[in-house]
């Protein structure tokens, strides 16, 4: 058996030390699921307005989600849009979303993050 030179050896255990739990994290490219009532009563409003079709109280509501984190199982492009999910105290749009596969009105695949793209979970209803 070869002997690992030490230098390269400290250099891997370096490197195990670097990732933090955060950044692990990034590779995990699972996808969860939540029960319709452990949404947050502002993500069950946001659905029932996807639902009806708005109105939408946010300019980019609808727009096309791109998936760049390659989470959410791949589709064309054109395939997710999101909405917003209005967050309390947020100056700005917050960081909960609820992210729609195919035709949003009628679509039951609907996908929940609370942490802006980082993670999400399928809504079951």
């Amino acid at each position: 058996m070869k002997k690992i030179p030490q230098a390269i050896l400290l250099s891997l255990l370096l490197g195990l030390l670097s990732f933090s739990p955060i950044s692990l994290a990034q590779f995990d490219n699972s996808v969860g699921t939540i029960r319709w009532n452990e949404l947050p009563s502002s993500a069950q409003e946001t659905v029932r307005l996807i639902k009806q079709n708005g109105p939408f109280p946010y300019e980019k509501d609808g727009v096309v989600f791109g998936n760049y984190e390659r989470i959410l199982p791949k589709q064309k492009r054109g395939y997710y849009h999101e909405y917003t999910v209005p967050t309390a105290g947020a100056r700005n749009r917050g960081a909960q979303r609820i992210i729609v596969g195919g035709a949003p009105q009628y679509s039951d695949e609907m996908y929940y993050t609370s942490d802006h793209y980082r993670s999400f979970k399928r809504i079951e209803r």
